[in-house]
This record gives structure tokens, C-alpha cells and sequence, in this order.
């Protein structure tokens, strides 16, 4: 008997439904493929479920707190999509956004004597050139040398976790914190205002809409956003029709590095007040993800990012109540990514047997 062979073919064009679906079908196939370890934890799927969305979507105080962990998301998925789409692999928007974090804490806490209007606008700034300083060195090498980013990139993050623990222990450790390892609370004037009174939810996640919606237009409207586009289709092309590949991936780097600086800001301005060495639980990783489930379009990183958000967020909450391990949220962000992943495939290609 002889057996079928599969192969895959190229799509000539690729219908607009499939590619709505594929986020959908990514969704629903987590939520599946997930569904027995919960289980197996010896709780009931539906209520677990339903605990789930409850905690995240269920009330004022619920959506407030999604969305509040969705903002750094946002930053930092709008910072990989930036890099990915030219074909910049930008691994360290979590050491990009402790270096924004880093020097609001220098600036913010005193340093500067001007009006208050004009403070949030220069640390916000002043945040971007902190992040976007974080991959100049990685793009240069790479350009270059032909250095992988990915490497430089992702070791540039421990560097500057110890750079802060280092100076949370000495130079700018707090000291009225009681002996723990963290800075001094920003200024009244550089902290962000919440957009409803008792609520986490600051004016940082009006910022990232803002970024968001500028580099819709800018991937779309501009000259950069073309060139940005044809060097990650293919840069020996873009060579040759006469592009600025080189500048092109710096303007990208510094791009993404510079709103990935500015996640560092909103979390020390509006979330936290202060720096501190757990200021993010992993927002520069998790930001790949929230990229890759919005198959790299700046709009696409706000759904994505008030997904997974929702996830933690609601995870917490049936965690509380059904006893379910909170670290289920993990496992369901990351089939979600390996499903997005197959689902992008198959809208790409069809399977052919013959």
C-alpha cells in the first residue's frame, strides 16, 4: 500500500477571513488544549472558565486591573513587532525597559527643577533615549560585523538587572524603604494621573494606544514604513533596488528600543511609583508573544495584549477560587503562541496530498 505524501503549497492569495480566523482559532485551541490540565488540577472546566473571564472582564475593577497589565504589553509587543517586521530580532525590550525605568528614577525624583507641565514630556523622551541607546550597540554589530542581535540583545538584559540591583543596594536605594531594595518614589509632578479615581488604570495605556496608532500610519503611509517593510521581506532586494538598508535597520532599532523604554516609564510613573527590582515580571518576553499573536501589526498588539493580559489577570482570580495553579496562565500563553504559529502556516500555505 502506498502511502500519501504531504506537502505544502504556497497560497497565491491569501483570503482576509483566514487571517481574522487565525487569531480566533488560536484562542479557542488554547483554551481546548488547556482544558484537561485544568482537570486534572481537580477542578471543573466551566467553572473555572468562567472564574477566569470573571476575574478579568467581570467588573469595573476587573477590567481597570486588564488593562493596566496590558499597557507595559502593549509597549513592549508594539517594540518586538517594530523589530521582527524588518527582520531586527530585538530580544531585550526587558533590559530596554529597566533602562527607561532607570533613568526616570534619576531624573524623576528631584533632579529636574522645571514646571510640572513639562516634566512628563521630557522623561517620557528622555525614557525613549534610554531604550533606544540599549540597541544601538546591537545594531551597529550587526550591520557591521554581522553579530546575531539575538545574542547581544538578550544578554544586554542581565547586564542591566545587575546594573539595578547594584544600584538599588547603593547609589539609589531608598532610605526611608526600610532596609529593601528599592528607589526613591518619583515626584508628584512626574507621576502619571490615573484615568479613574481608586483605580490602577493610568494614563500610561492612553500613551500606548497613541505609539500604537503612530506606527499603523508610519508602517503604512510613510516612506519609512515601505522601506521598513521591503528590508524585512527581503534586505539583499531592498539592497539592490537602492534602499538604505543600513539606516533603515538603526531607525528600526532605535525605534523599538526607544518604545520599550517608555514601557519602564509608565511603570515607575504610573504603576508603581518607584523602582524596584520586580518591577516587571517578564513584560519584554511576554511582549514577543503579545507580537507574534498579532502577527506583527501595531493595531493587532492592543488585542493581543488585553488577551494575555485578561489571562493573568483572570488567572489570579480562578486561582483564589477554584484552587486552580496560577501558572496555568503560562501554559495557555504559550499554546496560544504555538498555535498562532501553525494557524499563520496554514493561512500561508495549504496542505497538498499526492
Amino acid at each position: 500500500m502506498q502511502l500519501k505524501q504531504m506537502r505544502l503549497e504556497p497560497r497565491i492569495r491569501v483570503p482576509f477571513v483566514l487571517v481574522i480566523l487565525a487569531p480566533v482559532f488560536s484562542i479557542v485551541a488554547s483554551f481546548v488544549l488547556c482544558a484537561g490540565l485544568v482537570a486534572w488540577s481537580g477542578a471543573s472546566i466551566f467553572e473555572a472558565y468562567g472564574l477566569l473571564l470573571k476575574g478579568a472582564l467581570g467588573s469595573g475593577f476587573a477590567l481597570s486591573e486588564t488593562f493596566a497589565r496590558a499597557t507595559p504589553l502593549i509597549f513592549t509587543g508594539l517594540a518586538a513587532a517594530i523589530a521582527f517586521k524588518s527582520r531586527f530580532w530585538n530580544i531585550g525590550a526587558e533590559g530596554q525597559l529597566y533602562a527607561g525605568a532607570l533613568i526616570i528614577t534619576v531624573l524623576g525624583t528631584g533632579m529636574l527643577d522645571l514646571h510640572p507641565g513639562l516634566i512628563i514630556p521630557i522623561l517620557v523622551i528622555t525614557s525613549a533615549v534610554a531604550g533606544a541607546l540599549m540597541l544601538l550597540g546591537p545594531v551597529l554589530l550587526k550591520i557591521h560585523f554581522g553579530v546575531d542581535e539575538v545574542v547581544t540583545t538578550l544578554l544586554l538584559n542581565f547586564i542591566v538587572l545587575l546594573l539595578v540591583s547594584l544600584l538599588l543596594e547603593g547609589p539609589l536605594k531608598d532610605p526611608m524603604g526600610l532596609g529593601w531594595p528599592q528607589a526613591e518614589p518619583v515626584t508628584e509632578a512626574a507621576e502619571l494621573p490615573r484615568l479613574f479615581q481608586g483605580l490602577r488604570l493610568h494614563t500610561g495605556l492612553l500613551l500606548a494606544l497613541l505609539f500604537s496608532f503612530i506606527m499603523w500610519i508610519v508602517s503604512i503611509r510613510t516612506t519609512l514604513g515601505y522601506e521598513m517593510r521591503a528590508v524585512g521581506f527581503n534586505q539583499k532586494a531592498a539592497l539592490f533596488a537602492g534602499m538604505p538598508v543600513k539606516r533603515v535597520m538603526i531607525i528600526t532599532a532605535l525605534i523599538s528600543g526607544g518604545i520599550a523604554g517608555i514601557a519602564g516609564f509608565s511603570e515607575v510613573a504610573g504603576m508603581k511609583g518607584n523602582l524596584t527590582l520586580d518591577l516587571s515580571p517578564g513584560f519584554g518576553y511576554t511582549g514577543i508573544v503579545v507580537a507574534m499573536l498579532a502577527q506583527l501589526h501595531p493595531l493587532g498588539v492592543i488585542i493581543s495584549a488585553s488577551f494575555v493580559a485578561s489571562i493573568f489577570v483572570g488567572a489570579d482570580a480562578m486561582s483564589r477560587s477554584a484552587g486552580v495553579p496560577s501558572y496555568i496562565a503560562d501554559v495557555m500563553v504559550s499554546v496560544s503562541l504555538l498555535c498562532m504559529l501553525v494557524s499563520v502556516l496554514l493561512v500561508r500555505f495549504r496542505i497538498r496530498w499526492g
